[in-house]
């Protein structure tokens, strides 16, 4: 990742030069629009198997549109490979024109500027007439901005100039999966705060002194929402960067680190696996709650029996809170960037084909479907077909229409974290410490001072 980033950095004199003559040229290019010559767009994603023959139906559906645009896709192992590829070929101008993008891997693209912002497209009230005859604007209109999720959309412009670099495609989020059967059986509530989490799983070591109560996925997820919660400072956009190592935060990673020492709870990295293997297990070690992605639902769900039952009933809900009012939840999944190109209407032709993804509520509602993420348009919920899937939602076969359920209720509490370089530094840095933190040795406050300072020390290291 960092010979990345000095490989960029050593051409970013070079490509800014290029890619601001981009950046006119495609200013220029927005005021008149569409002109509509025939051109080749390529996209690289993550989807498999399951999810290319959904983005091979509306492709043909766009080219009905808009046949003069030819959309050639990639798919590129997972989300840091395509972060790698781009950022390799950004070096030599040969990047793609849409990609499947997390926010640190905007923000590293943007070392050499090779990112197209948003806004002219988004606000053009230029008439763009397809090949059958009908219109749209080229923008997005009052209607279908405000159809998207806020926090989806809004993740699209947290890269600390006020600019939109992004669109939603397809998010998740992290819920807690927790043992249903269990729960009713033992007239166990399902805990909405941390205090309540904390007596809850006191009372599941009472009933089962062999089980982990709690098992959480995402290390630096557990940090970055707690400090999103308490509202204390995790980073900035701008510098000083790395804001994290002050006491709202060290008091609760002390808390962590005495549940931890009560037998209540392991992360991902420390169980060395997912947890929902923990949450699963039919042997005498098990949990009874897993915090772990929305869209890994069906993985949370334990083997059928012979008979097509289910050993327990999964209920999902909202992650705990801080305070139950003030509800935040972290926005994942991946989003899309439109790469800088000496042909404007290679730029206009990318965002036609971005803007009918993201706003066509039978894609979003189809792709859903076939990937267990979910959709990033509130309107999705009346779509017939997803709606009758979101009907079905249980704790045993339609786990995953359940999850979908859950996030779509909570869609007020999603946040976002600042995209900087340095930012996918701070995320491994906290999951470190929250680590070390929890099975370190000494002195409780040393141990997490120690592991503070180091934290920031590597940050800080890594964008010197």
């Amino acid at each position: 990742m960092k010979k990345i980033v000095s490989t960029i950095l050593a051409l970013a004199l070079v490509l800014t030069s290029l890619t601001g003559l981009f950046s006119s040229a495609s200013a220029e290019a927005f005021a008149s629009g569409y002109d509509g010559s025939e051109v080749t767009i390529t996209f690289y994603h993550t989807m498999g198997s399951n999810l290319t023959p959904v983005l091979d139906q509306y492709i043909a559906e766009f080219n009905t549109l808009y046949p003069n645009i030819h959309v050639e896709y990639t798919s590129v192992g997972n989300y840091d490979d395509v972060r790698d590829q781009v950022s390799t070929e950004i070096t030599v101008g040969s990047q793609p024109n849409i990609a499947y993008c997390y926010p640190d891997h905007v923000a590293l693209y943007n070392l050499a500027m090779a990112v197209q912002t948003l806004d002219e497209l988004i606000d053009s009230q230029t008439v763009v007439t397809r090949a059958d005859g009908s219109t749209e604007i080229l923008g997005l209109t009052p209607e279908q901005k405000a159809d998207f999720i806020e926090g989806y959309y809004n993740e699209g412009s947290q890269y600390g100039d006020g600019m939109m670099y992004t669109m939603p495609v397809s998010k998740s989020t992290e819920v807690l999966y927790y043992n249903k059967t269990f729960f009713d059986a033992n007239g166990l509530a399902v805990p909405t705060t941390w205090d309540e989490l904390e007596a809850v799983c006191a009372r599941i070591k009472e009933i089962d002194p062999m089980s982990i109560p709690l098992g959480y996925d995402s290390e630096a997820n557990w940090f970055i929402t707690m400090t999103e919660q308490y509202g204390s400072e995790y980073t900035s956009a701008t510098e000083p960067h790395f804001l994290f190592d002050n006491e709202t935060n060290r008091a609760f990673i002390k808390r962590f680190r005495e549940w931890y020492e009560k037998g209540y709870l392991t992360t991902q990295t420390l169980y060395g696996a997912f947890t929902s293997g923990l949450f699963t297990s039919t042997t005498e070690v098990k949990s009874y709650m897993s915090i772990g992605s929305s869209a890994g639902a069906t993985y949370q769900r334990p083997a059928a029996n012979a008979d097509g039952t289910y050993p327990f009933e999964v209920g999902i809900a909202t992650i705990p809170q801080v305070n139950a009012e003030n509800k935040k939840v972290i926005s994942q999944g991946p989003s899309v960037c439109i790469f800088k190109k000496s042909n404007p209407q290679e730029v206009i032709a990318s965002w036609l084909f971005v803007k009918y993804l993201t706003t066509n509520v039978a894609f979003q509602a189809e792709f859903s479907m076939a990937s267990g993420y979910v959709p990033v348009l509130k309107s999705v919920a009346d779509n017939p077909v997803y709606a009758d899937f979101l009907a079905k939602a249980d704790g045993g076969k339609y786990v995953s229409a359940l999850s979908a359920k859950v996030c779509l209720q909570q869609a007020d509490a999603y946040y976002t974290s600042p995209a900087f370089n340095g930012s996918s530094e701070a995320r491994d840095q906290v999951k470190n410490l929250l680590c070390a933190c929890l099975t370190s040795a000494g002195d409780a406050d040393e141990v997490i001072d120690d592991a503070f300072e180091k934290a920031i020390e590597e940050c800080e290291y890594a964008i010197w």
